[in-house]
């Protein structure tokens, strides 16, 4: 979601695959920006990251790898340098592929499943009509990190964007 909402903002649509991964290009301020989604099942997404990575020869360092994260409230957004999966799969599996886990990513929170449900099937809901008012920031926001991070750096855009929004 964040990645197509980061694609629309900058008036690019995902227009082919290459690497198991729909992609889109666009130079911005002097920037170039490959935005990718993986094609694959979430679990094996550092097929297509790291192809990506060989293939345009990016440095690690130029990587944001935005995901959910079940360990932060709704309305949290996170960017941090490096780091574990936490057991998320598809993040587990782009550390597996690119052999580190020093690389930047966006956690976006959704909070932990209610009661006893299975963390599989909360991520794979929809939000609740509630909610929808926080994703919509959510996202906003994480639109404006990543172009903060793409233009004034990882530390700038953590400074700027680490925190809750609810």
């Amino acid at each position: 979601m964040a990645v197509d909402r980061l694609a629309e903002s900058l008036g690019v649509t995902f227009s082919r695959m290459q690497s198991q991964a729909l992609m889109t290009q666009i130079s911005k301020d002097g920037n170039r920006l490959i935005l990718a989604k993986p094609q694959t099942y979430m679990n094996l997404s550092g097929q297509a990251v790291s192809a990506l990575l060989k293939f345009y020869k990016i440095p690690l360092e130029r990587l944001l790898v935005m995901h959910d994260d079940l360990d932060l409230p709704l309305g949290t957004l996170r960017l941090r340098p490096s780091g574990g999966s936490a057991g998320q799969r598809g993040l587990a599996s782009i550390i597996e592929r690119l052999g580190t886990q020093e690389f930047p990513r966006l956690r976006m929170g959704i909070g932990r499943p209610p009661g006893q449900m299975d963390a599989a099937d909360y991520v794979l809901q929809s939000f609740s009509a509630s909610d929808q008012i926080i994703v919509k920031a959510v996202l906003d926001t994480a639109v404006e990190a990543c172009l903060a991070f793409v233009h004034d750096g990882l530390d700038a855009a953590m400074n700027r964007f680490n925190g809750s929004l609810a």
